[in-house]
């Protein structure tokens, strides 16, 4: 699906150009959002036109492709609009939608109006916010001074439409015999691809935005067939264009908000600080091993804004450096659903393949570890068997240790990696029982139904 949807990009280019970069992508939109707040602020006044950054553009791209055919995604993660705009907005927009939500909520709850309810907040640190942050700020500042800039020198996707669309079949044209030069279709136009001088436009810069033909006052500027035609050139309706490209934003903007958010962990017990010893970190069910996983995400953040529960998070450095960002199974926010096949279901990629149920409540993400000297009941001398409550294999149960103390137990062979008695240990952050992950995915054993015995009494005792 994901081949076919590049393939339908690359012939609507071949076509009209980049109308991509103008009406479709995320990342452009929310580019021309602070273009448009520039001008209104008066950041800058106009644009002018400037040579093409091929010295950048094509090395970046090379690059890109170098990296990517050497078995990492690195690169591209980091470039890609449409990763990058995912992670800015599941990681910055929505734990700041829900704080709202919930300062709303809070006050509405006051006056018995219940129709906003509070969300989750879970864990959010610097490592997950550090690379959407750079990239957000990289942006704006781009955005803000030199309109597409971006676009134009650092996209791969945008390097590559731009070499396609040098020979698209519709094109922008200025027309010499009534072009008074007066410079107007060149400060508007964000690209900074337009010529006035030699009345030319640098169509492999150019984003589709025809803002320029709507401010020409001669309509010199026109859009038209690259090969002479009989007919008219076509004319754009710019108002319709423009009220279908900014309904995308807030489309998009909506589609990235979800039911989680963040909160601080904090705690006061001794052995919860000690980290634990996790061989690999576990991957999302249906991602198979930890090298088809890394190979194919492209970190757009889909699936972490999807998880209902919130337990995939972007990864700092447990993937290794490469493999930053891409989403992680993080046990101290939140556990994995037993029944939830969601994350494989919108996955665009292949990464994260699609599980039926039954499949998913046997796919063995990772096993249960166990550390006796961590455990409350060890430790402290008291109830707790808050592990095996959540268990929803049992793969966790609680046996007699001390006169009426029970401590846990582990079978690690029907044990499926959800987390759940990890999320929900008392010892925080680094829990006495965890999950250690599995470089490949494993197919757990079915754990064994004990039928209730039957002890009803023959007579009522009364």
């Amino acid at each position: 699906m994901a081949a076919g949807g590049f393939f339908l990009i690359l012939l609507l280019t071949a076509f009209f150009g980049r109308v991509y970069c103008s009406a479709f992508c995320p990342l452009g939109t929310l580019q021309d959002l602070f273009t448009w707040i520039s001008k209104r602020t008066h950041l800058i006044k106009r644009f002018k036109f400037t040579k093409a950054t091929d010295y950048l553009r094509y090395p970046l791209l090379a690059l890109v492709i170098i990296v990517t055919i050497s078995g990492s995604l690195f690169a591209l993660n980091m470039l890609d609009p449409y990763s990058s705009y995912g992670r800015i907005f599941s990681d910055l927009v929505r734990p700041g939608v829900h704080v709202i939500n919930n300062v709303l909520a809070g006050m509405l709850e006051k006056f018995d109006y219940y129709f906003l309810y509070r969300l989750n907040l879970q864990l959010i640190t610097w490592n997950t916010v550090f690379i959407p942050i750079i990239s957000l700020a990289l942006i704006v500042w781009l955005s803000l001074f030199f309109g597409r800039f971006y676009c134009n020198s650092l996209c791969p996707v945008g390097t590559i439409l731009g070499l396609l669309s040098r020979k698209s079949l519709f094109r922008l044209r200025m027309n010499p015999s009534t072009c008074t030069k007066c410079g107007k279709c060149s400060f508007v136009c964000k690209s900074s691809c337009i010529d006035v001088k030699n009345l030319r436009v640098d169509f492999s810069r150019c984003v589709a935005c025809y803002d320029c033909i709507s401010e020409c006052p001669e309509k010199s500027i026109v859009y038209t067939r690259s090969v002479p035609a009989r007919k008219q050139p076509v004319q754009v309706n710019v108002s319709k264009r423009e009220l279908f490209r900014k309904t995308w934003i807030y489309g998009l903007a909506l589609a990235g908000i979800s039911k989680s958010g963040f909160a601080i962990v904090k705690t006061d017990r001794p052995a919860g600080r000690i980290p634990n010893k996790k061989s690999h970190p576990v991957s999302p069910p249906g991602s198979v091993s930890l090298k088809h996983f890394t190979d194919r995400c492209t970190a757009c953040h889909l699936c972490v804004t999807a998880c209902p529960t919130g337990v995939l998070q972007p990864s700092y450095l447990e993937y290794g450096f490469t493999g930053m960002m891409q989403p992680h199974m993080n046990f101290l926010v939140e556990y994995c659903n037993f029944e939830c096949t969601i994350c494989g279901d919108i996955c665009p990629t292949g990464a994260i393949l699609p599980l039926t149920v039954e499949d998913k409540k046997l796919e063995q993400t990772g096993q249960v570890t166990f550390i006796l000297e961590k455990c409350i009941v060890y430790t402290d001398n008291t109830a707790c068997g808050s592990c095996a409550e959540h268990c929803p294999t049992q793969a966790v149960r609680m046996i007699p240790y001390q006169g009426k103390l029970t401590i846990p137990e582990t079978n690690r062979e029907i044990c499926i990696g959800c987390g759940a008695c990890e999320y929900a240990c008392p010892v925080k952050p680094h829990a006495s029982i965890f999950v250690d992950g599995h470089a490949v995915h494993q197919v757990a054993k079915k754990p064994v139904i004990e039928e209730l015995k039957d002890e009803s009494l023959e007579e009522f005792p009364f």
